[in-house]
């Protein structure tokens, strides 16, 4: 008897079709835990938490629709947690072989044969740390859900009912999230910056036909794609070092993280926000690079898509993906960090209640199902518009316990679609913000040189916080 299968839904096989030999869709993640623990801890662990998750128990079959999720009759927990051994070369830290080992499983293919997830443990890392490293596909699940998918696994967690693991199908969450709080003047504003996004937009709200046949999606598709103007009219991003062809190999970085308090107090100070804050930082680094690389970065610019959650709070628990994305620039050419720091500010608010979201969630879901030459076209627009991808998730407030040891430090490192080479990831965890660079080697080849100048461009702005007057409002 075959086994049974269930449709993927329309947005979930998009990630699953966006794979390239560039880059593969792919979250990756790397948790520091002392004492150590052994495989054997792990995989019971994972047995009696994890695979409580139909999902990491089902493998994916690609068919003429789209996929279908089923589960794996020959599923093996030994084929997904297995032992990792460091072998460092001559001269090389554990750091930097750690570094070396993650870079390379970001660029290397999850089985299709199987469920497509793994977690390598180095037992004995150094000084009695364990470290786990989880790749999990982008298919699966985004960032928000596999927070809470890891803390369901470490002590005291549980993963909610089957029954509510998985939301309703795209056409509902379509409606229900995205396209009824778009009121009738959101339309005409939208109309404003461009007929063919107006019409996108109406489109979707009030379709003509039910979207459940290939036919429908595929006049779905070519609509979007013909509807694409007002996106693609965007100005492309300044050239830098930053943007190319990536080729296939990786490298990853990553630094000490910054008390959580004292970016609280910065943006307390400056009258701006945590995000504000890390997001100058980040191009302020960015700028310091370029310039060390003897390119002027002055004057320039460069565009990152930010994830946004359009998952309500409460249902974070759901797999699957949920969110869409919103172009924000970035002033690399900015060299005074007050200024750069209010030139983000304002960047932020022009995006508070923009449609981009919608916009890009339509097309990143379409790309993914569309034939290979279009989706790829249509991910060759981002390409050119985009630097870099960035995610600032907000994790625990508290260390997380596993296994009866301590989860010291998370991190992660977030894929990049198309030919972009470039990916930030911000995670708030245990009172400290973590900064992780995954790069393409062909144009990045050493990203610690970017990753070393987040804290110093932070310590600027700490240091002008603390010239200021106490007591005082400060306006800039």
């Amino acid at each position: 008897m075959a086994p049974a299968q269930e449709r993927m839904s329309r947005v979930d096989t998009a990630w699953l079709r966006m794979d390239t030999e560039a880059n593969l869709m792919m979250i990756v993640g790397v948790w520091f835990i002392r004492p150590g623990i052994t495989v054997a801890a792990l995989r019971e662990r994972v047995e009696a938490r994890l695979l409580q998750y139909a999902r990491f128990r089902q493998r994916v079959v690609q068919d003429a629709l789209g996929a279908v999720w089923e589960e794996d009759e020959d599923f093996d927990i030994n084929r997904h947690v297995l032992q990792e051994i460091l072998m460092p070369r001559r001269g090389q830290s554990r750091e930097a072989a750690l570094q070396q080992r993650v870079a390379e499983l970001a660029a290397t293919p999850l089985d299709p044969a199987h469920p497509l997830w793994q977690f390598q443990l180095v037992e004995d890392y150094e000084n009695g740390q364990s470290v786990m490293i989880a790749r999990i596909h982008h298919c699966i699940a985004d960032g928000v859900a596999l927070v809470t998918v890891t803390l369901s696994i470490t002590d005291g967690g549980k993963a909610p009912p089957k029954r509510l693991q998985q939301p309703r199908d795209d056409q509902d969450w379509l409606t229900d999230v995205l396209l009824r709080p778009i009121s009738d003047m959101t339309i005409k504003a939208i109309h404003l910056a461009g007929d063919g996004v107006g019409k996108s937009v109406e489109v979707l709200a009030h379709p003509p036909h039910p979207l459940d046949s290939s036919m429908d999606m595929a006049r779905m598709g070519y609509q979007a794609v013909s509807d694409v103007a007002a996106f693609a009219l965007m100005e492309d991003d300044s050239p830098t070092l930053l943007k190319g062809s990536p080729g296939t190999r990786k490298k990853v970085a990553w630094a000490d993280g910054l008390p959580l308090d004292a970016v609280k107090a910065v943006g307390k100070a400056m009258n701006a926000s945590v995000n504000d804050v890390l997001l100058s930082c980040v191009a302020g680094a960015f700028g310091r690079y370029l310039s060390e690389q003897g390119e002027n970065p002055s004057g320039k610019e460069i565009r990152v898509m930010v994830p946004v959650n359009l998952r309500p709070l409460e249902k974070a628990y759901q797999l699957g993906n949920r969110f869409g994305l919103v172009p924000l620039v970035l002033p690399i050419g900015i060299a005074n960090p007050v200024e750069r720091l209010y030139a983000v500010r304002q960047r932020m608010q022009e995006l508070k209640g923009s449609f981009q979201p919608v916009l890009a969630f339509g097309l990143l879901a379409v790309a993914g199902l569309l034939i290979k030459p279009v989706q790829q076209a249509m991910l060759g627009i981002f390409a050119k518009k985009t630097t870099a991808v960035m995610t600032n998730l907000p994790g625990p407030a508290e260390a997380l316990k596993f296994c009866g040891s301590t989860v010291e430090r998370l991190m992660f490192w977030v894929p990049q679609s198309g030919d972009i080479g470039v990916g930030v990831s911000i995670l708030t965890y245990a009172g400290n913000v973590q900064f992780g660079l995954i790069t393409a080697e062909a144009l990045v080849p050493e990203p610690q040189a970017i990753i070393d100048h987040f804290a110093p461009e932070f310590n600027k702005l700490l240091m002008l916080t603390l010239m200021l007057p106490w007591g005082e409002e400060n306006e800039f």
